[in-house]
C-alpha cells in the first residue's frame, strides 16, 4: 500500500531539509557529458559532490562518502574496473549507491557492465523506462507475459520485478516517474517537458537521488523525496525559462531555492 500525497509531501521536506544540513559527500563514477550538470546539480540542491574515477583511488574514496553513483554513461574498460572497485568498497563500508544503467541493453559492453554491477546490490536503480526494462531483461527479472515497451503499466511491471529481484529501490523516470521497492509502489507527475532538452538531467537526478540515500534511512524514501523534489523543481523553473538554454540555469537556481512549502503545495501523485 502507498503512501498517502500528505505523508510523501511531508516525508520529503523533511528528508531535504536533513539533506542540506548535512551536506552529505556524494562520490560519482559518471560519464562525461553528464559531470558537470551532475556536480552543479547537487551543489545546488545543497550536497557536495566528487568526480572520481581512477581506480588508485576509487575505494579509498567511497570510504570517506556518505554515498556512490555509478553512472555507465560513457564507458571505457578501465572505468568498469574502477566502477567494480568501488562497489565493492560500498558493500564493505555500508555505503548506499545508486546505479544509473544509460543506454542499457544498447551494446553487449553496457549489458555485461550492468550484470557484473548487478551482484553487488545497487541500494537504487535509476533510469528510464526503456533502460530499467533492459536491465531487468538481462537480470533474468523481466515479467511474464510482457512483449513490449509501449505503456507505464508494462514498465511498472518491469520495475517491480526487478525490485523483487535486486532486492533494491527501482526508479523509472518519465512523463509518469514510477518507484517501487517491488510491494509499495509511488507514481509521479511532477516535471516539465523541457527537461528532456537538456542533455544529463537524468544522470543529474542520479546524483541527486545519491544525496537523499545519503541521509535517509530508507532507501525507498530516498528515491521517493529525490524524484519529488526534483521534478517539483523542474517545474517551477519551466514556469520562468525561454527555452532549453534558460531553462537549465533557471533549474540550477530552483534547486538551490526549492523549499519544503513548494514540494508540499505542488506533489503530483497519481493513483
Amino acid at each position: 500500500m502507498s503512501d498517502s500525497r500528505a505523508v510523501i509531501a511531508n516525508k520529503t521536506a523533511q528528508l531535504l531539509q536533513t539533506m542540506r544540513a548535512a551536506r552529505p559527500l556524494v562520490h560519482n563514477v559518471a560519464n562525461y557529458v553528464s559531470m558537470d550538470v551532475a556536480a552543479n546539480a547537487l551543489l545546488a540542491i545543497g550536497a557536495s559532490p566528487a568526480m572520481v574515477h581512477a581506480r588508485e583511488e576509487v575505494a579509498e574514496f567511497v570510504a570517506i562518502s556518505g554515498a556512490l553513483v555509478i553512472n555507465i554513461g560513457t564507458l571505457s574498460a578501465p572505468w568498469v574496473d574502477s566502477m567494480l572497485l568501488a562497489v565493492d568498497a560500498a558493500a564493505r563500508h555500508g555505503k548506499p549507491w545508486v546505479l544509473d544503467p544509460v543506454g542499457a541493453g544498447a551494446t553487449r559492453m553496457r549489458t555485461d557492465t550492468v550484470r557484473s554491477l548487478l551482484p553487488h546490490r545497487p541500494s537504487i536503480i535509476r533510469g528510464n523506462a526503456s533502460e530499467i526494462m533492459a536491465v531487468a531483461g538481462g537480470a533474468g527479472a523481466a515479467p511474464k507475459g510482457v512483449d513490449s515497451a509501449n505503456t507505464t503499466d508494462e514498465a511498472l511491471a518491469f520495475a517491480v520485478s526487478l525490485a523483487k529481484h535486486q532486492g533494491c529501490i527501482v526508479v523509472a523516470t518519465g512523463a509518469i516517474d514510477v518507484i517501487t521497492d517491488g510491494h509499495r509502489v509511488a507514481k509521479l507527475a511532477n516535471g516539465s517537458p523541457i527537461m528532456a532538452k537538456v542533455t544529463a538531467l537524468g544522470c543529474a537526478l542520479s546524483g541527486v537521488t545519491g544525496a537523499f540515500a545519503a541521509t535517509a534511512g530508507d532507501p525507498y524514501d530516498a528515491a521517493l523525496g529525490a524524484v519529488a523534489a526534483f521534478g517539483i523543481a523542474g517545474e517551477m523553473a519551466a514556469e520562468r525559462a525561454k527555452g532549453p538554454g534558460s531553462f537549465r540555469v533557471a533549474f540550477l537556481d530552483t534547486l538551490e531555492s526549492i523549499e519544503g512549502n513548494d514540494i508540499k503545495s505542488r506533489l503530483k501523485i497519481v493513483s
